[in-house]
């Protein structure tokens, strides 16, 4: 199996968020699927292989964490798209054939690819006992980002927060299924991002993600609406940092943003 890393949400290597990428003739057994994502240990690892033409996708994706398989990864399907058309494996839009329906991704001339991914739907929900204590700030407000997203998002009082966070991630795993986005508006909009957010997923092995694109299809609707503009950029904080283009587009939301292929090499076992 020919396997490659990219770093996803970023222009440069060493940042951004990191992926597997495996191009397949078909998905082996879901545990060796597993052992493999296992074995690269970054946040996701994404299998994909061809459909015949004439349906309503592509290929086929699947993503795998090093603990679990998950219904919903954007920077994974960055990485994914980018293999594609940096190889000649794909040419022009993608449609993709996931557990949360069919996605599509698009290369742009800049270089950078958008998907489009299903906007998650928002409801505000009291805070949970402990979730401050849990996280390490006082949340604004909480709202819970329904089932493919599985997060509590919650608004913190600024971006110097958000930086200064050091959650207790076993605890931050019991508000959740997947886990907490923190996020707080932009300190100076200058600086060419709109609001900053971090992610804690301890629930599938990822005690902090470091570029999170299904994080942002709720970011860029709560955004959007408390900032009045569709489009929208995000800065995702983590240590390796990333940017994420969003705009709203009712139930739809799109995710732009660069990738970069690190390593190129082959599994042999």
């Amino acid at each position: 199996m020919r396997i490659r890393i990219v770093d996803a949400f970023t222009d440069r290597p060493f940042a951004g968020n990191p992926a597997g990428v495996l191009l397949l003739d078909a998905f082996p057994d879901d545990d060796r699927l597993q052992r493999i994502a296992l074995e690269v240990n970054h946040a996701e690892t994404a299998f994909a292989h061809r459909l015949p033409e004439g349906g309503e996708a592509d290929w086929a994706l699947r993503w795998f964490t090093p603990a679990t398989e998950v219904a919903m990864c954007g920077h994974a399907t960055l990485a994914t798209a980018h293999v594609m058309h940096t190889t000649g494996a794909h040419e022009g839009p993608v449609r993709f054939a996931t557990r949360s329906g069919v996605l599509v991704a698009t290369p742009r001339e800049d270089g950078s690819i958008t998907l489009d991914f299903p906007t998650a739907p928002l409801t505000r929900v009291e805070p949970p006992a402990g979730v401050a204590e849990a996280l390490g700030a006082e949340p604004l407000a909480v709202l819970d980002t329904g089932p493919d997203v599985g997060d509590l998002l919650i608004e913190v009082s600024d971006e110097k927060t958000v930086h200064g966070l050091t959650p207790d991630h076993r605890a931050l795993a019991a508000h959740s299924a997947r886990g907490v986005i923190a996020t707080a508006r932009a300190e100076d909009p200058a600086r060419g991002y709109d609001y900053v957010s971090r992610c804690f997923f301890p629930n599938v092995g990822i005690d902090e993600d470091p570029v999170t694109g299904s994080a942002h299809t709720a970011l860029a609707p709560y955004w959007s609406e408390r900032l009045g503009r569709p489009g929208l950029t995000g800065l995702q904080a983590s240590p390796r940092s990333g940017r994420v283009r969003t705009e709203l587009r009712g139930e739809r939301t799109l995710l732009s943003g660069h990738a970069v292929t690190v390593i190129d090499g082959e599994l042999l076992a």
